[in-house]
């Protein structure tokens, strides 16, 4: 919880300084999230390709669990589409690309951003940012109502990093490798997804 408290902070420190206008120059006129965009893509790829736990858990694990991941993406779109009822002043598809974040709300905020606006990649943001959060305080709850699997799924693309921990502590630890599946496919999703809804 600590990181995403972290990036919240710095989020809002950010929108303090430009409002102020305390920065020395006007920094959207460098295409800065741009460039900060490539990086982080640069720097995903090499995590990703890094670490073998992905390729090793194509190996070992039942396809069948493909539904998991398959039901997370399901329940979000259809959650998200519901949540458009309430939001008549927002396009559908800018709900569906902020929901297809999956709780990745660093890369999903800056693609929407770039592609839309900085408003909306800002509402991403924290939208991924209060998934994790529910997540981690929540994953008691979850998996004792839920069952086991409902704290990887709430946990969305984080499922593999940020809220394995607090998921395998209730879940027990046989459930780690479906939850670090479950959040790398999630992850590699992201960047498509978003795109598709948000372009």
């Amino acid at each position: 919880m600590l990181g995403s408290l972290i990036i919240l902070l710095f989020f809002a420190l950010g929108t303090l300084v430009g409002f102020f206008g305390l920065f020395p120059f006007n920094i959207s006129d460098y295409n800065a999230s741009e460039y900060t965009l490539y990086l982080l893509m640069f720097l995903v790829g090499i995590g990703i390709g890094a670490d073998d736990r992905p390729f090793s858990i194509f190996r070992q694990i039942n396809w069948k669990i493909l539904s998991i991941p398959i039901t997370t993406i399901v329940g979000t779109f259809v959650g998200v589409s519901f949540s458009a009822l309430f939001l008549s002043d927002m396009e559908i598809r800018d709900i569906w690309a902020i929901g297809a974040g999956y709780g990745y709300y660093s890369l999903s905020s800056i693609y929407i951003a770039e592609l839309r606006t900085e408003a909306l990649g800002a509402v991403a943001l924290l939208a991924n940012i209060i998934r994790e959060i529910l997540t981690l305080v929540l994953t008691p709850l979850f998996a004792k109502y839920f069952g086991k699997l409902a704290p990887i799924s709430a946990g969305g693309a984080t499922s593999m990093d940020t809220t394995l921990p607090i998921i395998t502590k209730y879940t027990g630890h046989e459930y780690a490798i479906i939850s670090v599946f479950h959040g790398t496919v999630l992850t590699i999703l992201v960047p498509i997804v978003v795109t598709f809804f948000a372009s």
